[in-house]
């Protein structure tokens, strides 16, 4: 018997008891788990993300609604980023007038993303637990290959409206039809001699603004306030 055939054999066997033509949605799932580990204030959310997210050796920083634009131009300049790209959501006045930017579209080709320096995006949804970003395509969020072929990401997160403390919170927000990328600090890989590499298949380098009314700084360390 081919590997095929033991497979096959054996997903067969796990349905025998199914009704023929019983469709997955028909049958009642038991959800029992835990949905939230711990009980936490939105505060205390946001700061469990941002410990998570420098972690994974995301780069966390701090802002105000009205000092967002200052925020992330600056982290451009410190980039040295000639030329972004920004889906359509995003506001022109995030980016400074000495930078190229490149609004999403079909005409944007992997190999035209490949000479971007930086990609700038909202969020769909940030989970606290894993240190997770969401994004689902929206209007600020753009395709998925924008976010996957520059080298340097900058994302934004509206706190605590976008936070979440926990992946099924999260799934209940999120359309299951709509395109999803689950980002949990920069593209690494480790080969089998646990050597970490950055960038292989996403942005080397995750910049994440955290903006809320105060601007107040969430992190236990490591994070800047702008």
């Amino acid at each position: 018997m081919s590997s095929r055939e033991t497979v096959l054999g054996r997903v067969r066997r796990a349905l025998a008891d199914v009704p023929r033509g019983e469709l997955p949605q028909q049958a009642p799932v038991a959800r029992d788990y835990l949905r939230v580990h711990g009980r936490r204030s939105p505060a205390e959310a946001a700061r469990l993300l941002a410990a998570h997210l420098a972690d994974y050796r995301a780069q966390v920083h701090h802002s105000t609604p009205g000092g967002l634009p200052e925020t992330v131009a600056g982290l451009l300049v410190r980039r040295g980023s000639r030329r972004v790209v920004t889906p359509p959501g995003v506001p022109e006045e995030w980016l400074p007038d000495r930078i190229e930017q490149l609004r999403d579209g079909p005409a944007l080709t992997p190999l035209v993303l490949d000479s971007v320096d930086s990609v700038v995006t909202g969020c769909a949804v940030a989970v606290a637990e894993t240190g997770t970003l969401v994004l689902d395509g929206s209007r600020d969020q753009g395709r998925r290959r924008i976010t996957l072929v520059p080298d340097h990401h900058v994302c934004v997160v509206r706190v605590p409206e976008q936070v979440v403390d926990s992946v099924p919170q999260a799934l209940e927000r999120l359309d299951p039809a709509r395109p999803q990328t689950w980002i949990s600090g920069p593209s690494a890989t480790s080969d089998i001699e646990l050597d970490r590499v950055e960038g292989v298949h996403g942005p080397r380098t995750l910049d994440v603004v955290l903006v809320s009314a105060d601007g107040r700084q969430t992190a236990d360390g490591g994070a800047t306030r702008s």
